[in-house]
């Protein structure tokens, strides 16, 4: 019997998505390792009398016996977090899970669970007739708008405190040609005050 480590991969999207506790749903991949109890004898002989010992790594029999127990505990942990939890606290959701799916795997153990793919389902793949999938929708949509509104409110403070400093530079430019032009005109009448004196001092002499 092959008692090395074996995969089985769960990926629930689109309306078979993972609900969430706040009735959002989520695109999950999640790949769980398997493999059959070596160290209790009984559980080797369990296993080979109940499912035989070449079909006992038969990735297609594991799916067919796991599948079922794996995706109603990615429910069972699902429901607990808000879809922002789940990326949040991805340890979290991931050692719910496993709690989900406990120890009684009919001879088999679960090694560890990875999370490979996680991100909220496209709202054009939600069923507005299903109660929880219009609920989702509906959140999405509030949270979408509210999104627009404080991304076009820091827009509109950007271009104005463009337009601001922009007034600013302009009015410091306008400053410093008028400091500029007022220098220019007192440095010549300066000139003139000098040729002025000098042109009376050769009169007088």
């Amino acid at each position: 019997m092959d008692i090395s480590v074996k995969e089985v991969v769960i990926h629930r999207h689109g309306p078979t998505g993972l609900i969430c506790r706040d009735s959002l749903r989520a695109d999950i991949q999640v790949t769980f390792y398997v493999r059959v109890e070596s160290e209790d004898q009984e559980m080797i002989k369990h296993v080979a009398q109940t499912i035989g010992c070449q079909r006992a790594s038969d990735p297609q029999v594991l799916s067919e016996l796991f599948e079922p127990k794996f995706s109603d505990a990615l429910k069972t942990a699902g429901r607990e977090f808000n879809f922002e939890d789940l990326l949040n606290k991805r340890k979290a959701f991931r050692e719910a899970i496993l709690k989900a799916v406990g120890t009684d795997l009919n001879g088999y153990i679960l090694d560890d669970a990875a999370i490979d793919l996680l991100e909220q389902t496209k709202i054009e793949d939600l069923d507005p007739e299903n109660v929880l999938d219009a609920e989702g929708i509906k959140l999405i949509t509030e949270r979408t708008a509210a999104q627009a509104v404080l991304t076009n409110e820091f827009q509109r403070n950007k271009e104005r405190d463009i337009n601001k400093k922009n007034v600013e530079t302009r009015e410091m430019i306008l400053e410093q040609n008028r400091q500029l032009a007022e220098a220019e005109e007192k440095q010549k009448r300066e000139v003139a005050a000098i040729k002025a004196r000098e042109e009376a001092e050769t009169i007088r002499i």
